[in-house]
C-alpha cells in the first residue's frame, strides 16, 4: 500500500492523490482516488469499501446457510453468480479441453509465483538477518554508543562519529538494552541504551600505542 501524491486535483472531492493497493501474491493493483492530507482515519473506509467489503459481500452471498438451506445470493436474486472455480471444477462429465488447458495453466502460474514470493522473501531475510545480527553483550564488555540520542556533544555536528565512547557495561537489562557507564560530557545522560543503538568495541593499533593518535583538532 502506497500514495501517489503531486497530482492535479480532479473530481468533485478534488482529488489531489492515488492510494495504491497492491495484493501480495498476484501483485494485482488497485488505484483509489484520495486527498494527500488523508491521515489513517481517511484512508481505512476507503480500504474498508472498496477492497474488504465487496470481498466479505461475495463469499458470504454466495455460501450456503443453514437455515435456508440455500445461498442468500440464490434467494434474493435467483441465480448464484458464477466464481472462477465454478469454471474449473473436475467432477464434471465432460471437461471441454480448452478448459482443462486453461486450468493447468492457470495453476501453473500459481505455483510459479507462490514460489519466487517464497524465494524473494528468504533472499530478502537472509539480507536482513545478515546485516542486523544482535551482538552478544556480557557485563564489563567495552562498547560504543549511537550519537543519537546525544544532544549536547561538542564541536560542530556534521563532524562528529556516528558512534562515541569507549563505556563499559555495567549491568544487562534484560535481551535488549544494556546500562552503561558514562563519563565526562556523557554523564548527564541516562545511562540505559536498547541494545540496537550499542555496537562492540574492538581495539585499535592506536589504542596499543596512544602517541599515535590523531589530533581531534587541527593545530592553530
Amino acid at each position: 500500500m502506497d500514495c501517489v501524491t503531486g497530482l492535479v486535483p480532479g473530481g468533485k472531492e478534488s482529488y489531489n492523490a492515488c492510494l495504491i493497493i497492491v495484493d501480495r501474491f498476484s501483485k494485482s493493483m488497485r488505484c483509489l482516488p484520495c486527498h494527500k492530507e488523508d491521515k489513517a482515519m481517511d484512508t481505512a473506509p476507503l480500504f474498508w469499501n472498496n477492497i474488504i467489503s465487496t470481498s466479505v459481500e461475495l463469499a458470504y452471498n454466495t455460501n450456503q446457510q443453514s437455515i435456508t438451506g440455500t445461498t442468500p445470493a440464490l434467494v434474493e436474486k435467483g441465480w448464484n453468480p458464477l466464481l472462477p472455480v465454478d469454471h474449473l471444477k473436475t467432477n464434471l462429465v465432460n471437461i471441454h479441453p480448452t478448459a482443462q488447458d486453461f486450468h493447468e495453466m492457470w495453476k501453473r502460474a500459481c505455483d510459479t509465483a507462490a514460489k519466487c514470493i517464497a524465494e524473494a522473501k528468504e533472499y530478502n531475510k537472509q539480507r536482513w538477518d545478515k546485516s542486523h545480527m544482535e551482538p552478544y553483550f556480557k557485563e564489563g564488555d567495552q562498547v560504543l554508543v549511537s550519537k543519537l540520542n546525544f544532544n549536547n556533544l561538542k564541536g560542530p555536528k556534521k563532524m562528529r562519529d556516528s558512534f562515541v565512547g569507549t563505556f563499559t557495561i555495567i549491568k544487562l537489562i534484560g535481551e535488549n538494552a544494556v546500562r552503561l557507564k558514562l563519563t565526562e560530557e556523557f554523564s548527564r545522560n541516562h545511562p540505559v541504551f536498547p541494545v540496537s543503538l550499542v555496537k562492540p568495541y574492538f581495539q585499535t593499533e592506536e589504542d596499543n600505542f596512544p602517541s599515535r593518535k590523531k589530533n581531534p583538532t587541527p593545530p592553530k
